[in-house]
């Protein structure tokens, strides 16, 4: 039996507490529980006071009537956690949505690179593509990225002079989606066919696959039960968005051709194969982490307040100013904003969900116990309740801006919202985030960019569906600019 971690092997082993019930009623029965009587968050809490334990049984959504078995262990803090980075121990093969897969309709027949586990075949030439393909375009990341901010600064700007009130995940979904297609295709999306449709065509492929897993946060009542009716009884039908997917398809076959070439003479990936995985890396990858990535991180910043502002302001523009811009050598130097960016995904990770089945029986420990896993069990990871584990970090549920500067950098190691630790590589042989260094450095030039054009601001958050919804209500403008 293999041990998850390197823990006491003194621990004493337990049995896995916890009560899934009856395989229908009980199902049933913890999904409403979840969504709409307690909350994810509440849920999670309580399960761990009646069981004294961060590792227990339990059911996740969607339930019985789409998931294969929604029977799962919780791993809810820091030290059990990493198992589900371990491709020896645990298979991730068509777990990315969890307890179920929707139809491969929504990928062109193919399994994607990321339904695969690392030791299928293929998974290691798609993977390879995919990180060949963003280090021939590193030289674009930041350049595109500030045009498209300047864009989306300047409509900020207007709505809140006219409208008092700008709302972000619009105007931020729109930019995302123009950099991914841009970067990929070197083309704007809106001189294609598809033209400014981009974000809308891509939103509604994405909600009809995990419409399953949201809600819109109804109150317990006749409306919830609806809701959870619709959502959860049946999966969405692919013909339903037939015709935006292969507007989708079509426009990155056409354009992406340079990338297409390159998977199919150096990885040997067929090329019709290598455009759905091209349009899930752009669309559910890349964009849909986009939608939920920058708003949250403005809602933290945003909440932080003046002070921290200020500082950010103060670091960016003297860095900048003694680099002659803003390069890859101006923003390693910027240790706040590093700390900043590594913090929002401490507290708020934008994929919160790990699923793994065990590869072969296991011992799995936490910081007080040991508990067995059989081969074949589904493990199921809460990633802000092992990111916000009190025995690692001290006020966990605080955003603290310099949380990682000086010795704190050794806490890294627990940072893990790229299904991996801060401190490890995606490499074609693991399952971490293959954008991982994309994501931290857009967040960095995100930050850089805001302060060097704006002294303060303010916004109102909300929450919808996946992400923090974030309403601009003011900007002001840096001083010297």
């Amino acid at each position: 039996m293999s041990s998850s971690s390197s823990q006491s092997p003194e621990l004493p082993v337990k049995p896995v507490p916890g009560d899934c019930g009856h395989h229908f009623f009980g199902a049933i029965r913890d999904r409403l529980a979840y969504f709409y009587y307690e909350g994810r968050d509440k849920f999670f809490e309580n399960r761990i006071q009646k069981y004294q334990s961060t590792i227990f049984r339990t059911n996740m959504p969607p339930g019985p009537f789409i998931s294969s078995s929604p029977r799962v262990i919780c791993l809810l803090d820091a030290i059990s956690f990493p198992v589900l980075f371990d491709t020896s121990k645990v298979e991730k093969r068509d777990v990315l949505d969890g307890t179920y897969l929707p139809s491969l309709a929504y990928t062109g027949g193919h399994r994607v690179c990321a339904y695969l586990d690392a030791s299928e075949p293929k998974h290691n030439s798609l993977k390879s593509f995919f990180l060949s393909t963003l280090a021939a375009r590193r030289n674009k990341f930041i350049p595109l990225f500030q045009t498209g901010l300047s864009d989306l600064f300047d409509e900020l700007e207007a709505k809140i002079s006219t409208k008092k009130e700008a709302y972000f995940n619009t105007l931020s979904d729109t930019m995302s989606f123009n950099y991914v297609f841009h970067l990929f295709c070197d083309k704007n999306p809106t001189e294609t066919k598809i033209g400014s449709k981009g974000p809308k065509l891509v939103d509604k492929w994405l909600l009809f696959q995990l419409a399953p897993l949201g809600s819109l946060g109804l109150l317990p009542n006749l409306l919830c039960y609806l809701e959870d009716f619709l959502l959860r009884t049946f999966t969405f039908p692919f013909f339903l968005v037939k015709s935006d997917y292969k507007k989708l398809y079509d426009v990155f076959y056409e354009f992406g051709s340079s990338v297409l070439d390159e998977a199919e003479n150096k990885f040997g990936i067929e090329r019709d194969e290598a455009c759905h995985n091209l349009v899930f890396l752009a669309g559910f990858n890349a964009y849909g982490g986009m939608k939920v990535l920058f708003p949250g991180l403005i809602k933290w910043v945003a909440l932080a307040g003046q002070k921290l502002h200020k500082k950010l302001a103060d670091e960016i523009r003297t860095i900048v100013k003694a680099e002659g811009g803003v390069s890859l050598s101006a923003l390693n130097n910027m240790a706040l904003t590093k700390s900043v960016v590594y913090e929002f995904l401490r507290i708020d990770p934008p994929v919160p969900f790990q699923y793994g089945k065990a590869k072969v029986d296991l011992v799995v420990q936490s910081h007080d116990a040991a508990f067995e896993i059989k081969k074949g069990e589904m493990i199921f990871g809460y990633q802000p309740f092992a990111t916000k584990d009190p025995e690692v970090f001290e006020n966990p549920d605080e955003f603290v801006a310099d949380r990682f500067l000086g010795e704190g950098k050794k806490l890294l190691k627990y940072v893990y919202w790229s299904n991996g630790r801060e401190t490890e590589d995606s490499t074609a042989e693991n399952k971490q985030c293959a954008g991982k260094d994309l994501v931290l450095l857009l967040c960095r030039v995100l930050l850089v960019e805001l302060f060097l054009r704006y002294d303060t601001f303010e916004v109102e958050v909300g929450t919808f569906m996946f992400a923090a919804s974030v309403t601009f209500k003011s900007l002001t403008k840096a001083s010297s600019t």
